[in-house]
Protein backbone atom coordinates (compact mmCIF):
# COMPACT_ATOMS: atom_id res chain seq x y z
CA UNK A 1 0.00 0.00 0.00
CA UNK A 2 1.35 3.40 -1.01
CA UNK A 3 0.55 6.34 1.23
CA UNK A 4 1.17 9.99 0.57
CA UNK A 5 2.84 12.04 3.26
CA UNK A 6 0.66 15.02 3.96
CA UNK A 7 1.31 17.94 6.26
CA UNK A 8 -0.59 17.66 9.52
CA UNK A 9 -0.98 21.42 9.79
CA UNK A 10 -3.10 23.40 7.38
CA UNK A 11 -1.01 25.68 5.18
CA UNK A 12 -2.15 29.28 4.84
CA UNK A 13 -1.96 30.18 1.16
CA UNK A 14 -0.76 33.58 0.01
CA UNK A 15 -2.93 33.26 -3.11
CA UNK A 16 -6.57 32.43 -3.72
CA UNK A 17 -8.66 30.82 -6.43
CA UNK A 18 -9.08 33.23 -9.35
CA UNK A 19 -5.84 35.18 -8.69
CA UNK A 20 -3.46 35.99 -11.53
CA UNK A 21 -0.02 34.57 -10.75
CA UNK A 22 3.45 34.48 -12.30
CA UNK A 23 5.52 31.28 -12.26
CA UNK A 24 8.90 31.98 -10.65
CA UNK A 25 10.62 28.60 -11.12
CA UNK A 26 10.41 25.42 -13.17
CA UNK A 27 9.87 24.72 -16.87
CA UNK A 28 7.17 27.38 -17.19
CA UNK A 29 9.20 30.13 -15.48
CA UNK A 30 7.98 33.61 -16.42
CA UNK A 31 4.54 32.53 -17.65
CA UNK A 32 1.37 34.12 -16.28
CA UNK A 33 -1.93 32.36 -15.59
CA UNK A 34 -5.04 32.19 -13.42
CA UNK A 35 -5.34 29.91 -10.38
CA UNK A 36 -8.05 27.31 -11.04
CA UNK A 37 -7.79 25.19 -7.91
CA UNK A 38 -5.99 24.99 -4.56
CA UNK A 39 -4.87 21.63 -3.13
CA UNK A 40 -4.39 22.52 0.53
CA UNK A 41 -3.08 19.24 2.01
CA UNK A 42 -0.22 19.13 -0.52
CA UNK A 43 0.30 22.92 -0.64
CA UNK A 44 -0.16 22.91 -4.42
CA UNK A 45 -2.07 24.99 -6.97
CA UNK A 46 -3.37 24.32 -10.47
CA UNK A 47 -2.81 27.24 -12.86
CA UNK A 48 -4.68 27.55 -16.17
CA UNK A 49 -2.39 26.82 -19.13
CA UNK A 50 0.66 26.02 -16.97
CA UNK A 51 2.42 22.66 -16.38
CA UNK A 52 0.44 20.85 -19.09
CA UNK A 53 1.00 17.11 -19.42
CA UNK A 54 -0.35 14.70 -22.04
CA UNK A 55 -2.51 11.84 -20.77
CA UNK A 56 -3.35 8.92 -23.08
CA UNK A 57 -6.72 7.27 -22.55
CA UNK A 58 -7.37 3.76 -23.82
CA UNK A 59 -10.67 2.96 -25.54
CA UNK A 60 -13.15 1.11 -23.33
CA UNK A 61 -15.38 -0.46 -25.99
CA UNK A 62 -14.91 -1.90 -29.44
CA UNK A 63 -15.14 0.68 -32.19
CA UNK A 64 -14.45 3.51 -29.76
CA UNK A 65 -11.29 5.51 -30.30
CA UNK A 66 -8.72 6.27 -27.63
CA UNK A 67 -8.00 9.86 -26.65
CA UNK A 68 -5.02 12.06 -26.00
CA UNK A 69 -5.89 14.67 -23.36
CA UNK A 70 -3.87 17.67 -22.21
CA UNK A 71 -4.25 18.19 -18.46
CA UNK A 72 -2.93 20.94 -16.18
CA UNK A 73 -0.98 19.34 -13.36
CA UNK A 74 -0.41 20.98 -9.95
CA UNK A 75 2.69 22.92 -8.98
CA UNK A 76 3.88 23.86 -5.48
CA UNK A 77 2.51 27.13 -4.11
CA UNK A 78 6.03 28.42 -3.38
CA UNK A 79 6.74 28.47 -7.13
CA UNK A 80 4.08 31.10 -7.89
CA UNK A 81 3.89 34.79 -7.05
CA UNK A 82 0.90 37.14 -7.16
CA UNK A 83 0.92 39.28 -10.33
CA UNK A 84 -0.63 42.69 -11.11
CA UNK A 85 -1.45 43.20 -14.79
CA UNK A 86 -2.06 46.95 -14.50
CA UNK A 87 1.46 47.68 -13.21
CA UNK A 88 3.04 44.59 -14.83
CA UNK A 89 4.74 43.57 -11.58
CA UNK A 90 4.93 40.38 -9.46
CA UNK A 91 5.45 40.67 -5.73
CA UNK A 92 4.82 39.16 -2.32
CA UNK A 93 1.48 39.77 -0.61
CA UNK A 94 0.98 42.29 2.17
CA UNK A 95 -2.12 43.37 4.05
CA UNK A 96 -3.49 46.85 4.67
CA UNK A 97 -6.42 48.02 6.77
CA UNK A 98 -8.69 50.54 5.07
CA UNK A 99 -10.29 53.51 6.80
CA UNK A 100 -13.53 51.53 7.18
CA UNK A 101 -11.65 48.75 9.03
CA UNK A 102 -11.59 46.07 6.30
CA UNK A 103 -8.41 44.05 5.75
CA UNK A 104 -7.30 43.91 2.09
CA UNK A 105 -4.46 42.19 0.25
CA UNK A 106 -1.96 44.36 -1.59
CA UNK A 107 1.32 43.70 -3.37
CA UNK A 108 4.33 44.67 -1.24
CA UNK A 109 5.98 46.46 -4.16
CA UNK A 110 2.90 48.70 -4.47
CA UNK A 111 2.55 49.57 -0.76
Amino acid sequence: MVSLKLNKHSHKFHIRKGDIVKIISGNDKGKIGEVIELIKPKEQVIVKGINIKIKHKKSNREGELGQINQIEYPIHSSNVMLFDKENNVASRVGFIIDSDGTKKRKLKKLL
